[in-house]
């Protein structure tokens, strides 16, 4: 039985890129696959794009490329990712320009449609009923998530790489094994199997231990060199995950179970644009070292909507950081807390919402939620707020700094920080609403 090798050269924007070049030099692979975009993301992606229409796509689509693409075309890699973010041909084009001054042969194509700015109007948001129209001129981006059909139609167009934008992101993986396996688009268990393993590669070393590791319960040896891991998938669907050989992280039955459940609502209607996938039926068997087998996935017929994430300016936080050592360090932090909100209350500042945290005493867990701790030997006091107005939230920064003289004894380290804040919405459309299409471009 055939088999398809795809490497995770990326979970998100920030992650490493050694491990991604390794595979692309190493890994034998049939495909790589960057995933890089979140919700949050793509939000501030269109920006980038509303400041220049030749920007926003993924600041490091550039750097990712230059360190993969002469091993992947040497290899005969394809790549897939969705660094397009807003603007994935504009991604596709800059892609094109750097093979050529790599003096790279490449065609690429970017798959288009995702962006329904002009059209989302009239849906409703899950988060308040209204149309996404009210939000006027705050409303700043809708991308919808779309399937795998268009990556296929990309590959089979002879794409060495294609770029997306705000494609689901097991779809990102699913595209390749549709284009190679010709699967229907109504075989669902193939396509909840090829979901299952795109979901346990989207993270990348998620599943080769990477955010498994807690000393003493679950060791992972040599985070510091994690591999990054790929799957073997055969025709039906089913799959080895795997790393280098050599490579720090491990892939366990642990690791598997946890990527599985990562964001998983319910595992048995996991709800992707391409099918509803059903992971309850899954096993995991260990075959060999760092080898785990999966089988048992499955899938029901799509719903035909897609959800879009809509994104919409959303005010401005302020904040800021002083720290208080020694003798009576936490004392001295909650009067400096006392004193700004205090001084903000004294200046009508109406901010829409205000926290104060004492980092070291009750940042995360808060002091009445357990038995009172040993008195700290410093905190670091943090202070940070909401408000529609830009100089609402910065006067909050600006108090904090003005503690280093007019507040407790030893105050000291100040940070602030002010930036606008773009908040994402959720809305459903049609699947009909949203049609793809390919571009491809030469190098």
């Amino acid at each position: 039985m055939r088999t398809l090798r795809i490497g995770a050269g990326s979970g998100f924007s920030g992650d490493r890129i050694e491990p991604a070049v390794a595979l692309a030099r190493e890994g034998r692979l049939d495909y790589l696959v960057f995933e890089c975009l979140a919700e949050r993301t793509i939000a501030l992606a269109q920006l980038a794009r509303l400041a220049d229409p030749a920007k926003g796509y993924d600041t490091r689509l550039e750097q990712r490329l230059r360190a993969v693409l002469p091993d992947c075309l040497h290899n005969g890699t394809r790549i897939v990712t969705n660094m397009g973010a807003a603007n994935p041909l504009a991604a596709a084009e800059r892609a094109a320009a750097l093979a050529r001054e790599m003096g790279l042969k490449l065609r690429v194509a970017a798959v288009l449609g995702d962006d329904v700015l002009d059209r989302i109007g009239p849906a409703s948001l899950d988060e308040t009923g209204a149309p996404a129209a009210a939000l006027g001129a705050r409303l700043v981006s809708a991308n919808a998530y779309i399937g795998a059909s268009g990556i296929a139609e990309a590959l089979a167009a002879g794409a060495d790489l294609v770029i997306c934008g705000r494609a689901s992101d097991p779809s990102l993986f699913l595209g390749p094994l549709l284009h190679e396996f010709g699967w229907a688009m109504d075989d669902w268990t193939r396509l909840g199997r090829g979901i299952l393993v795109g979901h346990l590669l989207e993270c990348s070393a998620q599943v080769s231990g990477g955010y498994y590791a807690d000393p003493g319960l679950k060791d992972v040896p040599d985070l510091a060199a994690i591999g990054f891991p790929l799957a073997e998938v055969d025709e039906s669907g089913n799959a080895v995950i795997t790393k280098l050989p050599g490579t720090g992280g491990c892939v366990s039955r642990g690791t598997c179970i946890e990527q599985l459940l990562y964001e998983i609502h319910d595992p048995a209607r996991y709800l992707q644009p391409d099918v509803v996938a059903d992971f309850s039926q899954v096993t995991f068997e260990e075959t060999g070292p760092d080898r785990v087998a999966v089988r048992g996935g499955a899938g029901h017929p799509r719903s035909g909507l897609l959800k879009v994430s809509v994104g919409c300016r959303d005010g401005w936080t302020g904040w800021g950081e002083i720290s208080y050592a020694g003798p009576g360090a936490a004392a001295r932090g909650r009067l400096a807390a006392e004193i700004v909100r205090t001084r903000l209350a004294a200046q009508g500042n109406a901010l829409e919402e205000m926290r104060c945290d004492l980092i070291g005493l009750d940042a995360i867990l808060p002091a009445s939620a357990g038995p009172a701790a040993a008195e700290p030997r410093e905190v670091r006091l943090r202070v940070a707020g909401c408000s529609p107005q830009r100089e609402v939230a910065a006067a909050l920064a600006d108090e904090v700094e003005a503690l280093y003289l007019c507040g407790p004894a030893g105050g000291g380290g100040v940070a602030t920080g002010l930036r606008e804040v773009i908040g994402i919405r959720s809305a459903f459309l049609p699947a009909e609403a949203v049609p793809v299409s390919v571009h491809c471009v030469e190098a």
